[in-house]
């Protein structure tokens, strides 16, 4: 009774969600490696391991129902491994090298992009494919000049020129979709180079919010719906103007998706949920499980649109771990750990966005603990506020994790309070991170995979 129930279960779950999911584990290991037309490379930026787990917990607290990346880790459908993120300077990478090792096919210093320490510049993924007329399509809620994005198709000796990266992209990425409109806008570039008019005139349309997202029909798209980064997800579900002007990654994943499907070109397109990595930065919990679901929202679209494709890989990944969050053991016996999780769903806005607004009012200490009760749904006593104050001015003050003294991490102490979420600092972390693939050849990302050997990886099913 007990082997035919958990059958039933076994048919029941994967069942739901094998129609959706392209090729399998088993097709893959076949002895005659499957053709390949596209890749989605879908990168969770600073997801720690425990995140997995709270996102699960989050979505099934509030939307009823599992996270697809978590049902996609327990199919025997898709493919799992672990990824060795070290970059050539660091056994802590940063998102620049940690791209630049998928995208240029070797370790480099932390902070440059596709640039060696002997300043040589790897040929970035991009270039190779354009010249084998393979598309390239990339799509990120931070600034599509970011590290992530940039490491598929740009060199920069300092990853903060986003100014160079700009247009290193024009005529290598056929969709770029995210943030950044001020690398491209001649007002806002130091050299007042009108890269946006160099794009249109390349046969690029050009959008600015949602609404020409979702009516755009031309093939080559570069989108930049903010300044800077998108804004979280929280911040976007609680403000009808961000949610009306800013399309979600789903949205984006789409777009790009529409563009790429028809025909027989082969195409990669790389996905970001970037501001995962700026919440756990930032100690964040409802920044970063917000974001974290988008991103899961997006993995749910990419496989429904892909229903029938069976010559799509999908490869689920981060490119490192960052603060480690973890729900603690609350109360006596740990029997409020869940009561004080379920308070993440009750918070209102990021930190970011709340620092944002008290700043901007050039507001008193009792604002700041009256924006924290309203939008964070806690208390601060005096002392916190005046703790929390301190670092905010540049005060040194009492915490022996020298990496949590900071606004950050004294504000992500006193919200872990409330909600049981710890943190070990505010920076990246030297973890391995989880590799789900699905699709054909999927089981080029089994077991342990050096971030180095990606490129290759990418190559070698694209092109044969």
């Amino acid at each position: 009774m007990k082997s035919s129930r958990r059958q039933l279960l076994h048919a029941g779950l994967f069942g739901s969600i094998g129609s959706l999911l392209p090729g399998s584990a088993a097709e893959a290991s076949s002895p005659t490696r499957k053709r390949v037309r596209g890749v989605v490379f879908m990168v969770s930026d600073g997801m720690s391991h425990g995140v997995l787990p709270l996102a699960e917990a989050l979505s099934q607290q509030t939307r009823k129902r599992p996270t697809r990346w978590w049902e996609l880790m327990q199919s025997p459908r898709a493919v799992q491994g672990m990824m060795d993120n070290a970059s050539a300077d660091s056994l802590v990478t940063d998102s620049a090298a940690a791209s630049s090792a998928w995208g240029g096919g070797q370790r480099v210093p932390n902070g440059r992009i596709n640039v060696t320490a002997k300043n040589q510049h790897l040929e970035p993924i991009g270039a190779t494919l354009r010249a084998k007329k393979c598309r390239l399509g990339l799509v990120t809620t931070a600034t599509i000049t970011h590290a992530t994005p940039a490491g598929f198709a740009a060199n920069a000796v300092d990853r903060d020129d986003e100014q160079s990266i700009a247009p290193q992209f024009l005529d290598r990425v056929e969709i770029a979709l995210g943030g950044g409109s001020q690398f491209f806008d001649p007002a806002l570039r130091d050299d007042h180079r009108n890269v946006f008019g160099d794009f249109a005139k390349a046969g690029y349309q050009i959008l600015r919010d949602r609404s020409e997202l979702l009516a755009s029909s031309s093939p080559r798209l570069l989108g930049t719906f903010a300044s800077g980064h998108l804004p979280y997800s929280v911040d976007r579900r609680h403000d009808a103007m961000l949610a009306k002007n800013i399309p979600t990654l789903a949205e984006m994943a789409t777009a790009a998706l529409k563009r790429f499907l028809p025909g027989q070109a082969p195409f990669l397109l790389q996905i970001e949920g970037a501001r995962i990595d700026h919440a756990a930065h930032a100690n964040d919990i409802a920044g970063l499980l917000g974001d974290q679901l988008a991103f899961d929202d997006a993995i749910a679209t990419v496989l429904s649109t892909l229903s029938g494709h069976d010559d799509i890989l999908v490869v689920i990944t981060s490119d490192h771990g960052n603060s480690n969050p973890g729900l603690n053991g609350m109360g006596d016996s740990y029997r409020h750990s869940n009561d004080h999780f379920r308070r993440i769903a009750a918070i209102r806005s990021s930190h970011e966005r709340l620092f944002a607004d008290w700043s901007a009012k050039k507001g008193s200490p009792k604002e700041l603990a009256t924006l924290i009760h309203e939008r964070l749904g806690f208390h601060p006593d005096p002392k916190e506020t005046a703790t929390l104050l301190d670092t905010i001015g540049g005060k040194p003050v009492a915490e022996w994790n020298h990496l949590l003294a900071n606004p950050s991490g004294i504000l992500g102490q006193l919200a872990g309070n409330h909600s049981g979420i710890g943190w070990t600092g505010t920076v990246h972390t030297a973890d391995l991170t989880p590799i789900t693939s699905i699709g054909p050849q999927a089981e080029r990302f089994h077991g342990l995979v050096r971030n180095d050997s990606v490129h290759e990886k990418l190559l070698e099913i694209l092109l044969g």
